[in-house]
């Protein structure tokens, strides 16, 4: 059977982990070809080798140009062309309070969040720009429920992942309509996402376990997800025939922060049905409760 993005290439930055290595897996499941864009000279090595002739691995920064040029460069001298850029990158500020920060250490604080979470974008994007206009291809950054709602990370963060949905849109505008931009915006998941210097540096997310489960008791659905769970969107708004016309646009995949609640009665391990029937039980909702003709 053909898969959804057959005969593209795609470019995925921080594809050797996490949900970018997840994107990869899926996007090689559907038929693209893709070049990784990777920091990690194993998770570089380790996700070429688990797809041959299908992936191909560039070892670099995102915040270094020439890493973006030389990825680029592999894209068309490899495989021809370019026609999806994802932009997958991120480091943690773990929640960090602006009252706690140092002044002295907050410009260098800041530097490091944001040329990672932005800058890295926008470099990216720059040289891949050319070859994407030249396919009419799509452009998927990834955001964060961060970017929407407070409370997610410290104000670095936060700030960085709000910055990320301007990005979205303003080059949504500015690409229009040669390329489409869009957004993913995945809340809590178990990655290897860290943070940086006394920033939680050295901290891995998914080793968070406490941290994780409290966040999974403020989640309508009930748990935290893992990188598999936000892949397909990543396919949909790759895909000509099933996104055409969409750009602009910012997906949340966070398990329905929106909704702000849980149901009474349901627990990490269960949606709350049977406490729900309980309660229910026999009652119509058609009638008042106690009604039973």
């Amino acid at each position: 059977m053909m898969g959804r993005l057959e005969g593209l290439i795609a470019l995925v930055t921080g594809g050797g982990d996490g949900i970018g290595r997840a994107v990869v897996d899926r996007y090689v499941r559907e038929g693209a070809k893709v070049v990784v864009l990777e920091r990690d000279r194993k998770l570089a090595q380790a996700v070429e080798s688990a797809h041959p002739d299908r992936v191909a691995a560039v070892v670099g920064d995102v915040r270094d140009p020439e890493a973006h040029l030389t990825a680029t460069e592999r894209c068309l001298e490899t495989f021809g062309q370019l026609d999806i850029y994802v932009g997958n990158v991120g480091v943690y500020d773990f929640g960090a309070k602006l009252a706690d920060l140092d002044v002295l250490e907050l410009p260098e604080h800041f530097h490091q969040v944001f040329t990672i979470n932005v800058l890295g974008y926008l470099l990216g994007v720059r040289m891949a720009l050319t070859a994407l206009r030249a396919s009419r291809g799509s452009i998927i950054l990834t955001g964060s429920s961060s970017g929407s709602y407070a409370g997610g990370g410290g104000a670095l963060y936060v700030a960085s992942k709000h910055a990320v949905v301007g990005l979205v849109r303003q080059l949504a505008y500015e690409f229009a309509p040669e390329v489409r931009v869009n957004g993913i915006a995945p809340g809590a998941t178990r990655t290897g996402l860290t943070g940086v210097g006394d920033l939680g540096g050295g901290r891995a997310l998914r080793e968070e376990s406490r941290l994780l489960d409290g966040i999974a008791r403020a989640i309508p659905l009930g748990f935290v997800s893992e990188p598999e769970h936000h892949a397909g969107l990543y396919v949909s708004l790759a895909s000509r025939e099933e996104s055409g016309f969409v750009t602009g646009a910012i997906f949340p995949s966070d398990g329905g922060l929106e909704v702000r609640g849980r149901p009474q009665g349901a627990g990490l391990n269960g949606s709350g049905a049977e406490a729900v029937a309980k309660r229910d039980h026999g009652a119509s909702p058609f009638r008042p409760k106690g009604d039973r003709r």
